[in-house]
């Protein structure tokens, strides 16, 4: 399917009443880190999510709240307001709101005022899982339940997450991670080593079956005459992507059999965030504090890649991601530090949203054209007012990646089955 100017637009626009800002209302999908709203009675934090200005903030009890980031009264600010005895307070007038977005006290009006029981403000139902606190943005009527990802039911010794915000829109973001061919090309940090895994067949054969949940698809690299490496991901409607990592780069089994992925979400129609969670693929493997850290320094947003007291990297479009041209010609392939920040030049790179209408798929953008076709579908879909593909918890909660050796010629789907279930 070729993809026009309007089609593209359709894709990418992602506001209040857009096709795909509609399918994504029609998910339980972030809106933050529960870290970032871990205090009862803490700071209010500012959040957008579909183009749509927010804050959360957890209150006396412990419950979390997601609500207009403006006050019903003169649309004052909430990021200022006192967050005290189970509620919200605009530090405007004193008018102070619950989680659900009630307005439970008015003192700038006479005590005998019954006003407030007509005032409200817009509030989003929550749920909390996985470090994260996720919400639903949809019609009331049509709320799924929670979601049910294999890595939200790992013990929290078992998983991680993080976010990194990146400035372009959530599909070429989405794209770029279901995309396995560039991994041999944009992520070869040794250009000295052609024995590296996915350097000894650049042009792996594609394969993708359409599934309840949104899609899996198979890249199968061959290795030698008797060995193929098989690495099967599943994408999971609207914006998610799982993958194992049994196998390391350089072709031997990991210490820490994890599987790992993204959730991306869009901030508004020119920005995201980027969930990145992992967890153990194995109950005897749980993953240690020094293990995250390292992992995450090494793809370039550990600690000390961020902007201080916020999920945007230093290394940015400003500054060309620190591009090292001597190490580009001597060293790495792209002369960029950091596995995710390669990615980051490279989709950032591409303007705010890009241009599909001048592209030029190839055989291996396969999973590329499947996701477009099926978040399209979504789009007509809730048009129709039915329930997206991938919504229902029941359709998601049993898969997950894996990579493995397999001999030439396997059926991926066979020699795959009992790694692809989940066990958590």
């Amino acid at each position: 399917m070729r993809i026009t100017r309007e089609l593209n637009e359709r894709l990418t626009r992602v506001g209040p009443g857009t096709d795909m800002g509609e399918v994504f209302r029609r998910y339980w999908i972030p809106a933050c880190l529960a870290e970032e709203v871990v205090e009862p009675d803490g700071p209010p934090v500012r959040v957008r999510l579909l183009g749509e200005d927010l804050v959360a903030f957890r209150d006396s009890s412990g419950a979390v709240g997601l609500v207009d980031a403006y006050c019903a009264h003169r649309r004052a600010p909430l990021f200022f307001g006192r967050n005290e005895e189970c509620g919200l307070r605009c530090v405007y007038h004193g008018w102070k709101f619950d989680t659900v977005g009630n307005c439970v006290d008015m003192p700038s009006e006479p005590p005998f005022s019954k006003f407030r029981f007509r005032v409200s403000l817009k509030a989003y139902p929550v749920y909390e899982a996985g470090g994260i606190i996720w919400t639903y943005m949809g019609p009331q009527q049509r709320t799924p339940e929670p979601p049910d990802y294999e890595w939200l039911r790992a013990p929290a010794t078992h998983a991680r997450v993080s976010k990194t915000g990146e400035q372009c829109n959530y599909l070429q973001a989405v794209e770029g991670g279901i995309d396995t061919v560039h991994s041999s090309f944009a992520h070869n940090n040794d250009l000295s080593n052609p024995r590296l895994l996915r350097n000894r067949d650049t042009h792996p054969r594609l394969e993708v079956e359409e599934r309840d949940h949104g899609f899996t698809y198979a890249s199968l690299r061959s290795i030698s005459d008797d060995l193929t490496y098989l690495r099967v991901y599943q994408f999971m409607m609207p914006s998610q992507q799982s993958r194992g990592n049994f196998i390391d780069f350089a072709g031997n089994p990991r210490t820490v059999p994890t599987i790992d992925g993204h959730i991306w979400v869009p901030i508004d129609d020119e920005n995201t965030f980027v969930y990145n969670w992992m967890y153990s693929a194995d109950e005897r493997y749980p993953i240690s504090d020094e293990y995250w850290a390292e992992h995450e320094t090494w793809l370039g947003r550990g600690t000390d890649h961020y902007v201080p007291g916020s999920y945007w990297l230093k290394l940015s479009p400003a500054n060309d991601f620190n591009i090292d041209r001597e190490v580009q010609r001597t060293r790495t392939f792209t002369g960029i530090e950091g596995i995710n920040t390669q990615d980051f030049a490279i989709q950032t790179g591409m303007g705010r949203i890009v241009r599909r209408e001048e592209e030029a798929l190839g055989s291996t953008d396969l999973a590329i054209r499947t996701a477009r076709k099926l978040l399209l579908e979504a789009a007509d879909a809730v048009k129709a007012d039915w329930d997206p593909r991938g919504a229902d918890p029941q359709t998601h909660n049993r898969v997950r990646g894996a990579d493995l050796y397999v001999p030439p010629g396997s059926d991926w789907r066979d020699a795959s089955k009992d790694v692809t279930a989940a066990v958590w």
